[in-house]
């Protein structure tokens, strides 16, 4: 479910104003998030680590809201529920895209998340669900990034933000991780970005 904002009267109108005639109004920053609880939990658990942080940074997406808007034909929409595009890395050496449905309970999440990975690994096709009330995800557990910059179609209207997962690796007995993320400035400020930070971050320390 979705609901259309009232951009005449909205606080933000003059920067949606201003950002969406941007040829790239994307705008992103990478940070480094600390992982140790999120690794131990999930390793105690034995289930997958990225499926882990994964549902994790979507639990932190749905409490964003500026996280939770799309651009639809000029208009803005809060959509209810905020669901994760995501890759998954094939035995062959390529990757397919999977449809992640954000549940609140990760025992559910988990449960449907690993029927998709195992669909993706199954097939062959580059298919991308054509849903707007997702994330689109990416991992790159080889590269320890302090940067990243995404491969953009202009011709398509997206306004979808862009989250990407480095390698995680260990100092001093603390696993970290870094994480890129891209928003779209006619939706999204860095104020948003610096909150879903923290609020990702959190649910990470969390058990």
């Amino acid at each position: 479910m979705k609901r259309k904002l009232d951009i005449d009267n909205w606080i933000r109108k003059p920067h949606f104003e201003f950002f969406k005639t941007f040829e790239e109004p994307y705008h992103g920053v990478s940070v480094n998030v600390d992982c140790s609880a999120a690794h131990q939990f999930a390793k105690r658990g034995g289930f997958s680590v990225f499926l882990y942080y994964l549902y994790q940074s979507l639990s932190a997406a749905q409490r964003i809201e500026p996280f939770k808007y799309r651009i639809e034909q000029d208009q803005v929409f809060l959509h209810d529920r905020i669901d994760a595009g995501s890759t998954i890395a094939r035995s062959d050496g390529t990757f397919g895209y999977g449809h992640f449905l954000y549940q609140e309970s990760l025992e559910g999440f988990l449960e449907g998340a690993k029927r998709e990975v195992a669909r993706v690994r199954g097939s062959s096709d580059l298919t991308r669900n054509s849903a707007e009330n997702v994330i689109r995800y990416s991992a790159l557990p080889w590269i320890d990034f302090t940067s990243l910059l995404h491969a953009r179609m202009f011709s398509v209207a997206d306004s979808c933000p862009r989250i990407s997962f480095g390698k995680m690796t260990e100092k001093d007995g603390r696993r970290s991780m870094p994480v890129s993320i891209h928003v779209h400035h006619a939706l999204v400020d860095g104020l948003h970005v610096g909150q879903y930070i923290d609020c990702f971050q959190e649910l990470m320390n969390s058990q």
